[in-house]
């Protein structure tokens, strides 16, 4: 079964009048113009995922802190109303939520590092590679 890009290879390139081989490198270069917004798309979807996944753990860790500053407001009160070891359990506490909230942020400026920048490199380096070879070809 042919498709419509199949072309019978009766003549060569160098054979073709150009008005065909103008037109074959109109209906390529649209070709990888597609190809190449596919990719970018593709690019930036990843990147928004991680975006997100950052900014969540940085709410995470938010969150985290703001409990930890409670629990810090409930060891000074334990330790001044209480002389007794309560205070020290608050105190643990505090530790305890203040390293997770450290934990939560690392991981959300992680997520986020690998976002960054945010724009389609991949599809840009492409596009470069692209160009080198189209010049280069029209040099031959």
């Amino acid at each position: 079964m042919t498709g419509p890009d199949v072309r019978p290879p009766a003549e060569s390139a160098s054979e073709a009048p150009v008005g065909e081989l103008i037109s074959r490198a109109s209906e390529q270069i649209s070709q990888l113009v597609r190809e190449e917004i596919q990719l970018a798309t593709a690019e930036m979807t990843r990147k928004g995922k991680r975006f997100g996944i950052g900014g969540g753990l940085f709410s995470g860790a938010a969150l985290m802190a703001f409990i930890a500053l409670q629990a810090a407001a409930a060891t000074a009160i334990a330790a001044l109303s209480l002389v007794v070891p309560v205070w020290a359990a608050a105190l643990i506490m505090t530790g305890v939520l203040l390293a997770v909230a450290g934990v939560a942020a690392v991981a959300g400026k992680k997520q986020v590092s690998k976002a960054i920048p945010p724009t389609p490199q991949q599809t840009i380096d492409s596009v470069k590679a692209d160009m080198a070879e189209i010049k280069e070809r029209a040099h031959r």
